[in-house]
């Protein structure tokens, strides 16, 4: 089965007094291309992110958003009562000294509060209990991606398996054509014998070597045959339960290459229509291959 690089998954959860939300979103990537959006409470554990989503979800470019909401107020600014105390009675013991009339106490408050290291922020730690909630909810939110991968799967594999139908389907269609291109092809090389039975300096070697080229010239039979075996080995692969984007696409160019060389032997007006509508759903696999993982 299929699964495309696309998707969205998302977990929720409530603990210790927060809703943590996990968003996964995935695009297409050669590789696996990871952007953590979270909380600086939560980046300890970005390495052990990182090596959880690549392990789940293999390849593409991957983007988690891990944020939470407090359900209850809790502060974490607390004003340092020591260090005002400081700064007050340095203010105050100056002013005495500097013989300052008129010094207001708000004054000095105003002033303290915007020296340093009066607001005193509390550094929260991630406690084990929370960590395992949040680790369960990233593998929850990688199941749920999975899950919509699958299903753009099913829509990808039905669409390419209809182009790669449509291949097989022209290809057999091209022997519709093959006695009349038989034909034209005999009488073009027999006309090319006439004239060179006809020469004085008739060589025989050259005779062989003309006759060995217009054989290998107009003769697809063995592309014919290697595309048939392509078009299996692409529609085996599919029915396949493991990844295979990216041998898929090796196998489309394999393809690719048998119907130009098809094209640049048939010589014959008909059968080269049918190339290019073979190329033109053989586009449309190359466009839905890079989003297969």
């Amino acid at each position: 089965m299929l699964q495309s690089m696309t998707g969205f998954g998302k977990s929720e959860s409530v603990v210790n007094n927060k809703k943590v939300s996990v968003e996964l979103r995935s695009l297409n990537s050669k590789f696996i291309d990871l952007s953590l959006k979270m909380p600086s409470l939560y980046k300890s554990k970005d390495v052990v992110i990182r090596s959880i989503l690549s392990e789940a979800l293999k390849r593409g470019k991957i983007e988690l958003t891990l944020h939470y909401d407090s359900i209850e107020s809790e502060p974490n600014h607390f004003l340092n009562k020591s260090i005002i105390k400081d700064y007050y009675n340095s203010f105050e013991s100056i002013s005495k000294e500097l013989a300052l009339k008129n010094a207001d106490k708000i004054d000095f408050l105003q002033q303290i509060m915007k020296m340093p290291d009066v607001l005193k922020t509390e550094k929260k730690e991630l406690s084990e209990d929370e960590w395992l909630v949040i680790e369960d909810l990233i593998k929850k939110a990688s199941e749920d991606l999975i899950a919509f991968r699958k299903n753009e799967g099913k829509a990808l594999e039905v669409d390419v398996m209809g182009h790669i139908e449509s291949i097989a389907t022209l290809l057999k269609k091209c022997n519709d054509y093959e006695e009349e291109r038989i034909e034209t092809v005999k009488t073009r090389l027999n006309k090319n014998l006439s004239t060179l039975h006809s020469q004085d300096n008739f060589n025989e070697n050259r005779f062989e070597q003309e006759l060995i080229y217009y054989l290998e010239k107009f003769d697809f039979s063995e592309e014919k045959v290697r595309l048939t075996k392509h078009l299996d080995h692409f529609t085996e692969t599919v029915k396949d339960s493991a990844l295979h984007g990216k041998k898929l696409g090796f196998i489309v160019q394999e393809i690719g290459r048998e119907i130009n060389t098809l094209g640049s032997k048939a010589n014959h007006f008909e059968i080269q229509k049918i190339v290019v509508q073979m190329k033109d759903s053989l586009e449309k696999i190359k466009e839905q291959v890079l989003n297969i993982l």
